[in-house]
């Protein structure tokens, strides 16, 4: 039998990957993937695991049809937990369940999917398969039972037909009245993990394939074979849908006359509402250049071990700066001190810098 590489995609993509070869059944090897190796690892099928706690897991009862239907008809039953368009979800599906039982659907946003691809790649390696954290801990033999299993911070519950990473003072609050039994021992922890490389519950790559590329049209998708598969009362919300798609033209259309009114000179613009967004933005913040100067600075010296790298005033695009820092936390309490001086800090952008952080910022008005 071939080897298998299983890795554990750290919270943190400045960390190495913890990783196991497993061979026969058994581990062979064990160590740490480092960022960027002189020399890519051994070729050989890879499974990453990352975090539960970015993926959506459910069981649905899906009707009949082919993968792409069946992702379609998911992505709709869902679409009113899920905070992003369905062209920006990946859904898989788990394996073909019995007759009349739910089948395991996984969601994750593209953007995060490709980060994790991305994270592997820097490592050396390109994944077979994708499986969140929570999918690997062992289904309980009692129905009103939850296996429970820490990765890093977060805590992986899986019960029959359930599963959810949680932080660990919301254990209580997820299981009700399900007991908990905790998975202690790393011997037990680490046989499922083998168990779930050799074969992944389901593979979040396998919908790659329909993302890519799909755009706009991912979501029209889901719609029509929605549509299509599902009964009646799916036929209700996607009315209900259609109502709410008038209802926002017309507050759209609302807000490109108010902006024409105020701002007549971008009423002409491709996106008057955004051109407006980004005027304000630009804006001269209160006190002046020097009076938000003496502010950041004075916010960036509160946070521990920050230091402003450069700030820029431009006419045209507003007060900018640049802060390295240590926690991806530290941008909000600089945020919160400039907006009690009546400043606005936006990031738009963040990226690791040999364990640092460096943030880029704009700053405007309160409002």
């Amino acid at each position: 039998m071939k080897p298998t590489r299983l890795i554990l995609i750290p919270a943190l993509g400045s960390e190495p990957a913890p990783f196991l070869v497993i061979e026969g059944g058994v581990v062979r090897d064990r160590g740490l993937l480092e960022l960027h190796p002189v020399e890519p690892p051994e070729p050989m099928r890879t499974v990453a695991v990352v975090p539960g706690a970015e993926v959506t897991i459910r069981w649905l009862d899906l009707p009949d049809g082919g993968l792409a239907q069946q992702r379609a008809a998911a992505l709709w039953m869902l679409k009113d937990e899920l905070a992003a368009p369905a062209d920006r979800l990946a859904a898989a599906l788990g394996p073909l369940p019995r007759a009349g039982q739910p089948r395991l659907v996984a969601l994750a946003g593209l953007p995060l999917l490709q980060a994790w691809i991305d994270y592997l790649e820097a490592v050396g390696v390109k994944p077979d398969a994708i499986v969140p954290d929570v999918l690997t801990v062992p289904e309980p033999v009692e129905s009103d039972w939850l296996n429970a299993v820490s990765f890093g911070s977060a805590t992986a519950l899986r019960g029959r037909g359930f599963a959810a990473s949680v932080q660990p003072d919301l254990v209580g609050l997820v299981a009700g009245s399900r007991l908990v039994e905790p998975i202690m021992d790393p011997s037990e922890v680490e046989r499922a993990l083998v168990e779930a490389a050799l074969a992944p519950p389901i593979n979040l790559l396998t919908s790659q394939e329909r993302a890519r590329g799909s755009g706009r049209r991912g979501w029209a998708l889901a719609c029509t074979m929605a549509g299509v598969l599902v009964a009646s009362p799916l036929v209700l919300i996607a009315a209900a849908a259609a109502r709410d798609e008038a209802d926002a033209r017309a507050a759209t259309a609302s807000a490109r006359a108010e902006v024409g009114r105020v701002a007549p000179d971008l009423a002409a613009a491709a996106d008057p509402v955004e051109a407006l967004r980004r005027r304000v933005r630009a804006a001269p913040p209160p006190g002046g250049v020097v009076g938000a100067t003496a502010a950041l600075f004075a916010a960036v010296e509160g946070v521990d071990g920050a230091e402003l790298d450069l700030l820029v005033v431009d006419q045209a695009a507003g007060m900018k700066a640049s802060v390295t820092h240590a926690d991806y936390q530290d941008t909000q309490t600089i945020a919160r001190a400039m907006r009690a001086n009546g400043f606005e800090v936006t990031e738009t952008a963040a990226l690791d810098d040999r364990g640092r952080i460096v943030s880029d910022i704009t700053i405007g008005s309160a409002r």
